[in-house]
């Protein structure tokens, strides 16, 4: 199953992205400020969109409205850390919206299991999560430090945590 998404012209600046550890298992989440709230106008559902790599990662898209309000990473994948990971040169701002299937409940769970791989810079402050089997794709700049790849399908094939703070457990 993949993630299937529509992209609109965004119609306000981007919102700001909070990020919170959890010190006791180094979960991170990645909130959006303002939030989208179920039962605001929107055209698509409120979910937890769950992506779980094959080695038991976890990378949960926060959903409601149809609009991404947050992710949270879970269970870690091995993060391979590269000297320098800058995000595209070329980001358009948009909104990436869950459109709600006909039938589809208001609230809901979805978890499927695909191909995840994270990597970081060598300061760990962006990631880069890459969905599924590696396409080409566009960049959508959903918020000011989170940003969506959508491949010509117009389905997730990654997500990019920009300007994270360190870990708290790291050195």
């Amino acid at each position: 199953m993949k993630v299937a998404v529509e992209v609109r012209p965004a119609d306000e600046a981007p919102a700001s992205v909070e990020y919170t550890w959890d010190p006791d298992t180094d979960i991170l989440s990645a909130q959006l400020s303002p939030r989208a709230r179920a039962g605001e106008e929107g055209d698509g559902g409120s979910a937890t969109v769950g992506l779980e790599g094959r080695d038991g990662s976890w990378l949960i898209l926060d959903v409601a409205a149809g609009r991404i309000n947050g992710v949270e990473v879970a269970v870690w994948p091995d993060v391979r850390k590269l000297p320098a990971l800058h995000p595209p040169s070329q980001v358009e701002d948009a909104e990436v919206v869950l459109p709600k299937r006909s039938g589809q409940a208001d609230v809901g769970a979805v978890e499927m299991e695909t191909r995840l791989v994270a990597e970081a810079d060598s300061d760990q402050r962006n990631f880069h999560f890459r969905v599924g089997a590696p396409r080409l794709a566009r960049t959508v700049r959903v918020a000011r430090d989170l940003l969506v790849d959508v491949d010509d399908k117009n389905r997730i094939s990654g997500v990019w945590l920009l300007n994270v703070p360190p870990c708290p457990t790291e050195p």
